[in-house]
């Protein structure tokens, strides 16, 4: 039975398509999803990317270092989190941003404890500033987090509806997968999540679902057992 849940949401769910910054229906949505699953009972944390705001790899295609790129998309990352916190507090649901990255002003450290307690409120707990460090995505953010905290399932909202082959945007052909193992996404070089976050959900045998973020409800229908997206686990889960 799921009881703790990390969901992932890249920044671009922030933005309207192609777009920039913050989209206030697009966030609206993503809090009215949150709140939704935590006024089910779920315990709810959750990690953002800043891709709506910053991509490491412009900046590093100017001439801006590997790791104070790293260390710029992080602090965006705070701004995305506190822009949901703030959306969240708006729909009524209590919330704490846990950053990694100290600035004590805006944000709560992050400490295990500190966030475990916050769960076991109720309260939406986001954890921004990545895992701290740079060389790092967001993606093992995620799995690291979720490693430490014992959620139940990691669930990496994207813009399509699972794992494909190849790219569907680009590729008409890609074939959809329902269920993959871990091993699976690593051999076939499926691009949907870096190979330290596969690896670290892998060892701690945290099962993780791929979906899509723009449809309602979805994150409550998986927690419920319906078949959404693609999952990822196991041999033997991946088998059924």
């Amino acid at each position: 039975m799921v009881q703790r849940i990390l969901l992932k949401v890249s920044g671009e769910a922030f933005c309207s398509k192609d777009g920039f910054g913050f989209d206030k229906g697009e966030l609206k949505r993503i809090a009215g999803n949150i709140k939704d699953v935590i006024d089910s009972g779920i315990e709810t944390a959750v990690v953002i990317g800043a891709g709506n705001l910053i991509r490491g790899r412009d900046l590093c295609s100017i001439g801006v270092s590997r790791s104070k790129a790293d260390n710029m998309g992080m602090v965006a990352t705070i701004i995305n989190a506190v822009a949901l916190q703030d959306e969240l507090e708006r729909q009524g649901v209590d919330s704490r941003v846990l950053s990694a990255m100290f600035l004590q002003q805006v944000v709560e450290p992050y400490v295990i404890r500190k966030c475990d307690k916050h769960l076991k409120k109720k309260r939406a707990v986001i954890l921004a500033g990545g895992t701290g460090n740079p060389y790092f995505t967001t993606d093992s953010a995620a799995a690291l987090r979720a490693a430490e905290i014992n959620a139940d399932l990691l669930l990496k909202a994207t813009k399509v509806d699972g794992v494909y082959s190849a790219d569907p945007m680009v590729n008409s052909d890609a074939e959809r997968y329902d269920r993959l193992t871990y091993m699976d996404v690593l051999n076939k070089r499926l691009n949907v999540m870096d190979a330290t976050a596969i690896t670290l959900c892998m060892e701690n045998n945290i099962p993780i679902v791929v979906f899509s973020m723009r449809e309602d409800s979805n994150i409550r229908n998986i927690i419920e057992g319906k078949n959404i997206g693609t999952y990822i686990g196991r041999i033997e889960d991946a088998c059924r």
